[in-house]
């Protein structure tokens, strides 16, 4: 018997850990929980290994049943859960008794919110992940986000304990304020004055955005060099800018390669943000070196070894 069956998925509801990585060449990107921190620090709280796999679910959830007993968390954005009407606040840890109900709507905040089970998920890793890659059909469930009568099962409990800390200090972990990015490879291509916007102007996030990338709106980039570029590798959080000048941020389920100049790539420590990030959601971008970039991962990560042992 399942731990947990899918009774209505939601929006959009797949299995995530933290990606599967080395697969670049072969045209498949790293996939993963599209903010991996609260993936991690879900996972954290229930004793798991970090990259456990649990469920991603966007801008509105499902309805699960327990069949067995667990014990879970939500992580991410509050979707105003409930088990058996009795709410259920993200990032507190709960048990559920078999034929209990959780049950999620849209969310009150931000995009993405995580189902984790202390076991995590257990479903065939693809290439060393469990990750789902919709472009591709690999990972997770068959490839496929979740439907109505799926069942899911748990992995082996880990030994370590469960956790139980204020919400509000692992909601700090995230930090707030403008997106960070340092230049990106063909950051001379553009105008002086591309980069006096892309530091000053709200920039909002448009309808069709997803996993695959964030395409934003406001002034247009005006390029200095108007040459084609030949078609390269491409990063995670890379600002690919089009001939129109509206800037595209590559996100987790992006292409391995593309043609478009990058004026700038975001850093590492604000990866997970984007995967909050709703359209018509309004945001600022702020320019780092490389250096402080690097430096405010480290810092987060002692922060996180800090309160999360």
């Amino acid at each position: 018997m399942s731990v947990l069956r899918v009774l209505a998925p939601g929006f959009l509801t797949t299995v995530q850990d933290l990606g599967r990585f080395g697969h670049g060449e072969d045209g498949v990107s790293a996939a993963g929980a599209a903010d991996s921190l609260a993936l991690r620090l879900g996972n954290r709280l229930l004793g798991n290994p970090e990259g456990s796999p649990a469920l991603e679910m966007t801008l509105t959830g499902g309805r699960f049943a327990f069949e067995r007993a667990a014990v879970a968390v939500l992580a991410g954005s509050d979707f105003g859960a409930t088990l058996d009407g009795v709410p259920t606040p993200p990032w507190v840890c709960f048990p559920a008794l078999p034929g209990q109900t959780l049950a999620l709507g849209p969310t009150r905040g931000g995009a993405r919110a995580y189902l984790c089970l202390r076991g995590g998920i257990d479903v065939p890793r693809v290439l060393g992940s469990a990750s789902t890659h919709l472009l591709t059909g690999i990972g997770g469930l068959s490839g496929r986000a979740l439907r109505a009568g799926d069942a899911l099962d748990r992995g082996e409990e880990p030994l370590a304990p469960v956790r139980d800390l204020p919400p509000d200090r692992l909601r700090a972990l995230r930090g707030e304020g403008p997106l960070r990015f340092t230049l990106g490879l063909q950051a001379e291509w553009f105008e002086p004055e591309a980069h006096v916007l892309l530091r000053t102007a709200e920039w909002t996030v448009l309808e069709g955005s997803d996993r695959t990338g964030l395409r934003l709106a406001g002034p247009p980039l005006p390029r200095r060099v108007r040459d084609e570029l030949p078609t390269e590798g491409v990063p995670l959080g890379a600002i690919q800018v089009p001939r129109d000048g509206g800037p595209i941020v590559l996100f987790v389920d992006h292409q391995t390669t593309g043609g478009y100049p990058k004026v700038g790539n975001v850093i590492a420590v604000d990866l997970p943000r984007l995967g909050q990030l709703r359209p018509r959601d309004v945001l600022r971008l702020d320019p780092v070196a490389f250096e402080d970039a690097r430096a405010l991962l480290l810092r987060q990560e002692e922060e996180i070894d800090a309160l999360l042992g």
